[in-house]
């Protein structure tokens, strides 16, 4: 079960943005779709414990990462979170294995024999044994985000958080590892919540999912009930150019 209630607001000297976001779910796979800039990266970060929440609460399977009520809120390094960036922010000095490992070490401890075994697994288990010792600037943009992706695992996370995961991508690769990852996470039986703005991705990948406008969830549509096309607009509320869009991205679901 995921339960998340998050309150916060972010603001510069020009704008306020105020995050008022709630869901809860059993869904093994759990997409947050919308636009950018509503507010779906910033309920990740504030899931993870990267940003501040002003009230609200982040349960996994009945364990509080968050109680602001109770005073609770564990540091990022304690949520049991693997999160995968966008742009899968690999160190480029570190080699593939070092990137998998990393957050497995410090600089007062070395890895662990059992962590190490660990690592060696998802080098093998992601087709990564030929480049364990290459450096992410040598990697495929595919090769990039199995690397991202094993090292989100290899802290034997409670949930994948993922932020736009095919998005670096070229299109042509975009199937295949939706594939890739739809099989990692079944392999691993770890529930994600990822955001996107493609529908292709939630019509691939999700079970459940929840349409993030203005900072608040304003349709939730069940994938195992429903088609993906149900997160799209009413047509007569669009403008004609935006009505244009909407029918293109339900002939691709169709």
């Amino acid at each position: 079960m995921i339960d998340v209630r998050l309150q916060l607001s972010v603001s510069d000297a020009r704008r306020r943005f105020d995050l008022d976001i709630a869901f809860a779910t059993d869904a093994p796979f759990v997409a947050l779709y919308g636009a950018s800039g509503a507010g779906k990266s910033l309920t990740l970060q504030a899931m993870a414990g990267l940003l501040p929440v002003r009230a609200g609460h982040v349960r996994l399977n009945g364990r509080a990462l968050l109680d602001t009520a109770a005073g609770l809120c564990l540091p990022p390094e304690a949520r049991g979170v693997g999160y995968l960036f966008q742009h899968y922010a690999l160190f480029p000095h570190l080699s593939v294995r070092d990137n998998i490992a990393f957050g497995l070490t410090s600089w007062r401890r070395r890895l662990r024999a059992g962590d190490a075994a660990r690592v060696d697994e998802l080098i093998d288990s992601f087709g990564l044994a030929a480049l364990a010792r290459s450096r992410p600037a040598t990697l495929s943009g595919g090769q990039q985000q199995r690397v991202a992706l094993a090292r989100a695992l290899a802290c034997n996370p409670q949930v994948l958080l993922l932020d736009e995961p095919f998005a670096a991508l070229h299109p042509l690769l975009r199937r295949q590892l939706r594939d890739e990852l739809r099989a990692v996470r079944e392999r691993w039986g770890i529930p994600a919540v990822m955001i996107t703005h493609d529908l292709d991705d939630v019509a691939a990948l999700a079970h459940r999912a929840y349409v993030v406008d203005g900072g608040r969830i304003v349709r939730e549509v069940d994938l195992d009930a429903g088609p993906a096309h149900d997160l799209l607009p009413d047509a007569a509320a669009l403008r004609p150019e935006e009505r244009r869009r909407r029918d293109l991205l339900e002939e691709r679901l169709a």
